[in-house]
């Protein structure tokens, strides 16, 4: 198959524009506007383009920031808007700060390490508010983003990539070749010295993350600034490890590895079963005995991150053993009792499985939106994305029942024996089919909230059916995309809920992603 044909209207490929940025995206790229009548001639003049012609043509930038003039030069152009890569800043923004990863630019897994983390809450907070707007069709307050503990050195979970090691004399693959390259990005920052992005193709087997703007491309990761140390160590012995076996010829595909930390520990494995503890307040004081639920009984052999030979796998792709760190799981206190520290929750998942991986927030963010679930006065909680029983398990003491639902049996497993673990008698789990979500559940919808926290493409069609039949008193939304929460958000509006709170948590800082938790409360005639 071909290359596809570049696209020249407005602009021929690679042409320089010069760029005033006035916002940022939600997908994290600087956001300008130019004057079509500069750059359109009288071929181009059937272009149906009427209000850019009047507002401008708009063009998107990543790397750029807010206020800047910027040189940028177009690759690709779509219908009513162009993309462009950042070859110069020629007035650099008074809030802009020199990049902590030399990949910053290249890796496609950080957006802002260049913009000073306070104003990257700001932007996130107007961000949610211009998705109101614009989404949802409503103007509301938006609470100011609560910032991570840690800007960098937070991540608990990654997982990097490698693709099949190319033979002797091979060149590059279909894919690499009709890849977009471009050439050396100068970003001039009086403040700091220049910093050149090399945008070159990678050589070799690279194991790390997709290059900015590919959807291919690997870029070789020795060190990730936003992990954590612990990882970051793992990381060096993970590559080190696979790329000895590389050499060796041993993978004739690529695959993905995961490095997941709890408690200070790494696994690779992902069918390891992790556990992780989390300090939240008001568990202390709810005068529960996490000794008599937990009893004295030792750690199972799988209760903690497995010290095994482990795989990588994904999508049937396999990656080799590898070894893991030598040490044991009763590396603290509580390990060795299996006891949880007081007022904090003690739970058990598979290393694969869903969780938050920003653990210094997580208190926090969890308190919260246990205290926006109880504000309304309900005395049942249903978390209907239940997982390994997290938000069910931090609320329940605010609750007279809780109740988690989930359709992986296997989380429901882990839901139930997190419950008992801790304590939480009041708890109980289901595993719901998809197409009865509620059924079995006895709560009075009039006396329940329910707690969502949907995958990123947000809640299905079936679910909010469901939902709006069961009619709960109120709603607390939890979601990683706030895209998609506030298209769903005007579902919640037309089925008679009123939204009362907006709080965005920043989960992920340098990043253009961020969680935000909404509240609903369904109107009463009463």
């Amino acid at each position: 198959m071909g290359r596809k044909k570049f696209n020249d209207r407005p602009f021929a490929y690679h042409q320089e524009l010069e760029v005033e940025i006035a916002t940022l995206t939600n997908l994290g790229a600087g956001l300008g506007r130019v004057p079509l009548a500069d750059h359109l001639g009288p071929e181009t003049c059937d272009l149906k383009l009427p209000a850019a012609k009047a507002a401008g043509w708009v063009i998107m930038v990543p790397f750029a920031l807010p206020g800047e003039r910027v040189r940028a030069r177009v690759f690709r152009n779509h219908p009513n808007y162009s993309e462009a890569d950042l070859v110069e800043v020629l007035t650099p923004s008074p809030h802009r700060v020199a990049p902590r990863c030399p990949l910053f630019g290249r890796c496609g897994g950080c957006q802002y390490q260049n913009l000073a983390y306070a104003e990257q809450l700001r932007w996130k907070q107007r961000q949610v508010s211009e998705l109101l707007q614009h989404l949802a069709g409503i103007e509301f307050a938006v609470a100011p983003v609560i910032a991570s503990p840690r800007e960098f050195g937070y991540r608990s979970k990654i997982t990097p990539h490698f693709a099949a090691p190319r033979r002797e004399n091979e060149g590059p693959s279909s894919k690499e070749q009709v890849s977009r390259t471009g050439e050396s990005i100068t970003e001039t920052n009086p403040s700091a010295p220049p910093l050149t992005f090399d945008l070159r193709p990678s050589t070799g087997s690279p194991i790390g993350f997709l290059k900015q703007g590919t959807r291919h491309e690997i870029v070789d990761v020795p060190r990730c600034e936003i992990a954590t140390d612990a990882i970051n160590r793992r990381l060096t012995e993970v590559r080190a490890e696979i790329g000895a076996k590389m050499a060796a010829g041993a993978y004739p595909r690529g695959a993905t590895l995961l490095l997941r930390e709890a408690s200070g520990v790494v696994t690779t494995d992902y069918d390891a079963i992790i556990t992780e503890e989390i300090p939240v307040a008001g568990l202390a004081e709810a005068g529960l005995s996490f000794a008599k639920a937990a009893g004295s009984r030792p750690e199972s052999a799988d209760s903690t991150c497995s010290r095994q030979a482990t795989r990588a796998t994904t999508d049937g792709r396999t990656a080799a053993p590898v070894e893991k760190p030598a040490g044991t799981a009763g590396s603290t206190p509580n390990e060795r009792t299996n006891l949880p520290a007081r007022g904090a929750l003690r739970l058990r998942f598979l290393a694969r499985d869903f969780f938050q991986n920003n653990p210094f927030i997580l208190p926090a963010f969890v308190g919260y939106v246990r205290d926006q679930a109880a504000a309304g006065g309900a005395r049942f909680l249903v978390d209907a994305y239940c997982g390994s029983g997290l938000f069910a398990l931090v609320a329940a003491t605010k609750f007279e029942r809780v109740a988690g639902v989930e359709i992986s049996e296997t989380s429901i497993r882990f839901a139930r024996e997190n419950a008992a673990a801790n304590g939480m008698a009041n708890a109980s789990f289901l595993a719901g089919d998809a197409a009865a979500i509620f059924a079995g559940l006895d709560f009075p919808p009039g006396d329940t909230v329910v707690v969502i926290d949907p995958p990123r493409k947000g809640c299905d069609e079936s679910f909010l059916r469901q939902l709006f039949a069961f009619g709960p008193r109120s709603v607390v939304y939890v979601s990683c995309d706030p895209a998609t929460q506030m298209r769903d958000l005007t579902r919640f509006l037309a089925a008679g809920y009123r939204l009362t709170a907006v709080q965005p948590f920043d989960l992920f800082p340098q990043t253009r992603h961020l969680e935000c938790v909404i509240t609903l409360r369904r109107e009463t005639t009463e």
